[in-house]
Order: structure tokens, then sequence, then C-alpha cells
């Protein structure tokens, strides 16, 4: 294990690079605005265009900010899950959560004749489909909760979870099946998910949300790095094993549920970043890897989405087509070079 101090020098390269990955996925897009016009916009400067000024702080900054957010949580939430089930193929979907959300933006998108209630209730399409998306995760998350509570078997819970998965997929494709061809793409394009649609108000709720599953995951490194060594040794020094298995399962229902809820579906990330960090960083201790994976995942979303909105073009890739065309080889390569994965 590498000293403290080397791993406080690892911190602030992180944080460097952070601000690196912000001031590029910021200052570039379809739209062509100087450096320094963008430099002035940010700090309060005057801008020679007015409608600059208007691109960088309600749409570049807002987009940069979640794709923070939801890099840092899906990356922890993968952590967490990995940690709970010492399954190294475990992601932040594995509970199934993801594809309640799912369920819920389908049945919103293409049975929209059974939910004509959103309309009037006079909700835009872009809120009525986040609220779709959280009920969704939200129910899945509370039978998941329920289950939890009445069995003892970790690894029991991890082939439940999976299987509420295929359930939601079935019904998702079953609608498929059913709906029309518009409805379908516009499910289709959500599935692909987005970080550049989030107004200000919906950014500070999503905020809000990670900011609580973050506190929970912190309060339960002990657990984590307890059950790292089995739920035997777990319980022999006093972990409670019960209440440390809620914790997590609703630290991860909140990052995770919460992000596909707001970005859609946004796959890689929470299953490779935490193996890259543990193969960068040479530990399994969650006291390291915590703040490690929040801010490795914030920076490969930054880089991802400033590479998918193709600079100077109109057109936008799919963030979920970058984020495994770019991680994967990344994470392949470390592995390869180090010869073992840490876990």
């Amino acid at each position: 294990m590498y000293p403290s101090k080397t791993y406080i020098t690892g911190f602030l390269y992180l944080g460097l690079l952070l601000i690196l990955s912000l001031g590029l996925n910021i200052s570039l897009g379809s739209v062509n605005i100087p450096l320094d016009e963008t430099v002035s916009a940010i700090f309060g400067g005057s801008v020679s265009e007015s409608s600059w000024e208007y691109i960088i702080w309600e749409y570049r900054i807002p987009k940069a900010l979640t794709a923070i957010l939801a890099g840092s949580s899906l990356s922890l939430s993968g952590l967490l899950m990995q940690t709970l089930f010492r399954n190294p193929l475990a992601g932040p979907f594995v509970l199934g959560i993801s594809s309640g959300a799912s369920l819920g933006a389908a049945i919103l998108i293409m049975g929209m004749s059974a939910l004509g209630g959103a309309a009037i209730l006079g909700l835009t399409q872009d809120l009525s489909l986040i609220l779709a998306s959280s009920l969704g995760s939200f129910l899945v998350l509370l039978v998941v909760v329920v289950v939890a509570s009445r069995i003892k078997d970790t690894m029991a819970l991890l082939i439940i979870g999976l299987m509420f998965g295929s359930i939601t997929a079935a019904l998702v494709s079953i609608l498929s099946y059913f709906t029309e061809a518009e409805q379908l793409r516009q499910y289709i394009y959500w599935s692909f998910g987005s970080v550049g649609n989030l107004s200000w108000t919906q950014l500070l709720i999503l905020g809000l949300v990670i900011l609580i599953g973050i506190v929970l995951s912190i309060l339960s490194i002990k657990p984590l790095n307890a059950l790292l060594l089995g739920e035997n040794y777990a319980q022999s020094i006093g972990v409670a094993i019960r209440k440390s298995r809620y914790l997590i399962i609703v630290a991860t229902g909140l990052l995770a549920g919460s992000v596909t809820a707001f970005a859609g579906p946004i796959a890689f990330v929470g299953l490779a970043v935490p193996h890259l960090t543990r193969q960068i960083f040479n530990t399994t201790d969650h006291k390291v890897l915590v703040p490690a994976v929040l801010l490795y995942g914030a920076i490969l979303l930054l880089l991802c989405d400033t590479l998918a909105q193709m600079p100077s073009s109109s057109y936008v890739l799919p963030i979920n087509a970058i984020t495994s065309v770019i991680g994967a080889p990344v994470v392949i390569w470390l592995l390869l070079r180090k010869k073992k994965m840490i876990f």
C-alpha cells in the first residue's frame, strides 16, 4: 500500500485534472465561443454577444455540473455494489433500480394514453419524464429493501435484483412491441442517456439527492472495509450486517436511481471506474476509494461528454457509446499492465 503522502499527491492531481476537464467541457461546443469570452462570462465580466453568455450559463455550465454529479454518483454506487456483493462484475444497476426508472419512462412515453393525467397537471414533458422515472426507481428500491429484510443471503439478494431487472426489461419489450414508431424512437433516444437537458432547478434537486447518497456512503465506509473480508468477519468485529446492508442499498438507490431519472441510463461508468481507481491507487481501503471514485467518475464523464458533443459541430453523439468506446480500452490496458485485478 502506498504511503498517505502519495494518496494526497494523487488527490491533488485529480483535483487539477477535474478543473481542467471542467474548463474544457465548458469552453467547447457546437457554437464556437472564444476562450477569453468564456472565462469572462464565467467570472461575471462583459461578453461581446449576449447569446454567448446565455449559452454558457443556461446550457454549458448546467451540462458540465450534471456530468460531474452523474459520473461521481454512478461510480460511487458501482463501488458500493461491488463491495457489498464481493463481485467485480456488479454495477450500480444490479438491483434493478435503473430498470425501474427505465420502466417508468417507458410507461410514460409508450403508454401515454394511459397516463394522460400528466398533461392535466400542466407538467412539461421533461419534468413528467423525470417524475415517472423517479417513481419507477423508488418503487423498485422499496421492493428491494423489503426483500432485503426477509433474506439473509447477500448473493440471493443479488440474484433477486437481477430478476427484477429482467422483469422490467420484459415489460419494456412488451410496451415496445405495441407502441408507435415515434414514441418508440423517443424512448430509444432517452435510453441513450444525456447530461444536457437539466435546468438549474432540476440540477439542484439532483444535487441534493446525490448529496444524501454520498453522506450515507461515507457512513458505510467502515462496514464496507469489513465486508471485503466476508460477512462473518464483519459480524465478528461488531458490524451490524443487516443495518449496513440497508444503508448501502438505499445509498445506491439514491445515487443510481436519481441519475437514471434525470439523465437516463448511463452505462459503463459505474462498472469500470471502481476498477480503474483500485488499479491506480493500488488499494482496497474505502477511505481512499470513496473520494477517489467520486473524482475519477466526474472526470471521465466530463471528458466523454466533451467528445460526445463534437466541438464545432451540431451533432451530439450518445454519451453511452462514448463512455464504452473510450473507457473500456483504458480499463483493459490497466489490467494488462498490472496483470492482476485488485479487489
